[in-house]
């Protein structure tokens, strides 16, 4: 289970990765096709610093993850791990309470996962 609870870690660290991009440097390229249901295309320029602060947040997330990977003490490495997880599972709700729906498949769901992974694999 420890292998699959740091697969998990992994992933949510490369998506939040891939957000920091998206939201930092192709916020009117990418951005707008993501996110076209939820903005209209005339609103990209004047909120790109919005979205590269987001994008940053997203960036703290990802180090937390990668860093939570490398940390050789068992019991810091799941702390971490659970509230690195825990931040991006709780953004994945709210994202998906306040914005789209999608938002909990896409963020929170995986988080979730990893955090039942992580909690599996420390008491097995």
């Amino acid at each position: 289970m420890e292998i699959v609870a740091k697969i998990l870690i992994g992933f949510v660290a490369l998506e939040h990765l891939y957000i920091l991009w998206m939201e930092m440097f192709a916020w009117e390229t990418k951005g707008k096709e993501v996110f076209k249901s939820a903005l209209p295309p005339e609103m990209f320029k004047p909120t790109k610093g919005l979205a590269a602060n987001q994008g940053l947040y997203n960036g703290f997330l990802a180090a937390g993850l990668i860093w939570s990977l490398v940390i050789c003490d068992e019991k810091w490495q799941v702390n971490v791990s659970l509230f690195f997880l825990g931040c991006v599972a709780i953004a994945g709700i709210y994202g998906a309470i306040s914005a789209t729906k999608k938002i909990f498949f896409v963020q929170a769901l995986p988080a979730l996962l990893g955090i039942i992974a992580v909690l599996l694999s420390d008491y097995l």
